[in-house]
């Protein structure tokens, strides 16, 4: 179905002679991917259902295929990315089910407006996504799931892709703003603290 949707669409890739025996001849040592929200989708309309609800994750939809829609029991970040960390478990499941290669995550966090106030930053609402999705995957492990690693992103604020300074996501706090680099001093954020008790415990305390 797949592939009959990409040739309708002028989209299906070209296979050269000998491509199928390369791919089904190799093999990856591990699977790595990013996950931050989920993503909707409802019964397609006469309309595609084109609209978006957050600052990156445009819900357009496919006509004829599926409607973009908002899940209205899930919370949301302050850019509109549904917050959804039982989805995370499931997407170690179904890749993990598929392949059976060990799982590595490398992009997971959450993007907000971070306050420095006194030389301090309290993202507890971070601290929170990040304890439910490691929750999770304490869960995917326990389901049979080979994990190699998580990485959550990020370290330090850096500049996003949408959002440029304003869109935080580090554990450590850069003092600068989109127009400004102020003195670029860094102030540890209290998911710095947080996130070094999950290492310290290999993940046994997320308190």
């Amino acid at each position: 179905m797949a592939w009959a949707y990409l040739e309708e669409q002028g989209a299906a890739p070209e296979i050269a002679e000998g491509d199928l025996e390369l791919l089904a001849s190799d093999r990856p040592d591990f699977i790595a991917f990013n996950y931050y929200a989920t993503h909707t989708v409802a019964r397609p309309g006469e309309d595609a259902g084109a609209a978006s609800w957050s600052d990156q994750q445009l819900a357009a939809g496919e006509k004829g295929v599926y409607s973009g829609a908002q899940n209205p029991y899930l919370p949301r970040t302050e850019f509109g990315w549904e917050i959804d960390p039982i989805s995370f478990r499931n997407t170690f499941r179904a890749i993990w089910d598929r392949y059976h290669l060990p799982l590595l995550v490398t992009e997971n966090g959450l993007g907000a407006f971070d306050k420095l106030e006194d030389g301090q930053v309290h993202d507890g609402y971070r601290i929170d996504y990040l304890r439910d999705h490691i929750a999770q995957i304490q869960l995917a492990v326990s389901d049979g799931v080979e994990v190699l690693g998580y990485c959550p992103w990020s370290a330090i604020d850096l500049v996003s892709t949408h959002q440029g300074v304003a869109k935080r996501y580090g554990f450590v706090y850069v003092n600068r703003d989109e127009f400004d680099l102020l003195d670029l001093a860094r102030y540890r954020k209290d998911s710095f603290g947080w996130y070094a008790k999950v290492i310290a415990s290999n993940g046994a305390d997320l308190s």
